[in-house]
């Protein structure tokens, strides 16, 4: 199986710990204020980007959802609210993100449409052809091994099912890059210092981004793992994109 730059890339370089634990220890410093970060970094749009993202798949009006690194459940719960699905189950690898997550959905009270489980988007412990639809927001760049996981969500989609991921982008035009990437180093780790101590985990958001196989890179890397009907979408002068692929 093919390794890709940012398989390698880690939250805290020094630590003995495979990807996957340093990304759950990282999560779990940061949960109590990632959602505020989340608004505050993006000034409000991710919601946005997420909401788009999510109306991918209203042509497909699925039953059942799989959110694969759900955090704190935003994409879940936007989810119900967009699409009404039967069920939504949430997986993620923080137990402090899905904390979280569990709170918010319990204040809705919709704890009989919506579960959260951690897990791993590398061994996803459901049947095959179990689920409608996978969504993934902001979660991909933090696989250990990304061709593995998108095999397995490949795997647990029911025929005609479709994947979609939101993942950061790099944006082309040369203007606004100087912007983004004087954003991305210095005013992003900068925030997560002040506000959530922890500037290693907004200098890995940077450094993940960077090393990410974007747009057409993971278009083809979506082909090569089996998926059909494959496109993708920039989104707010390139800063993320939302990508999308069904199985057969």
């Amino acid at each position: 199986m093919a390794k890709y730059a940012h398989d390698e890339i880690v939250p805290y370089n020094e630590s003995e710990l495979e990807k996957k634990e340093q990304v759950a220890k990282m999560f779990d410093s940061i949960a109590f204020r990632y959602d505020f970060l989340n608004r505050f970094l993006s000034a409000g749009i991710d919601v946005r980007w997420r909401k788009k993202a999510i109306a991918q798949l209203k042509a497909l009006q699925p039953k059942t959802v799989l959110d694969v690194a759900t955090g704190t459940a935003d994409v879940a719960l936007m989810t119900f609210d967009a699409l009404h699905p039967d069920k939504i189950v949430g997986i993620d690898i923080s137990d402090g993100m899905l904390d979280l997550g569990r709170k918010k959905i319990a204040k809705r009270n919709l704890q009989h449409v919506i579960e959260l489980q951690n897990g791993d988007s590398e061994t996803i412990h459901f049947p095959d052809n179990s689920f409608d639809a996978v969504t993934v927001a902001f979660g991909v760049r933090n696989f250990q091994h990304l061709e593995k996981g998108l095999g397995e969500m490949l795997r647990i989609l029911k025929p005609g099912g479709k994947l979609v991921v939101l993942e950061f982008s790099k944006p082309k035009q040369t203007a606004f890059k100087a912007f983004y990437n004087f954003y991305m180093k210095v005013i992003a780790p900068g925030a997560g210092s002040i506000v959530a101590n922890n500037k290693e985990a907004y200098a890995y958001l940077n450094n993940s981004v960077q090393a990410f196989p974007e747009r057409e890179q993971f278009t083809a890397l979506l082909e090569s793992t089996g998926y059909t009907n494959i496109y993708f979408k920039p989104l707010t002068m390139g800063i993320c994109c939302i990508y999308c692929g069904s199985k057969k």
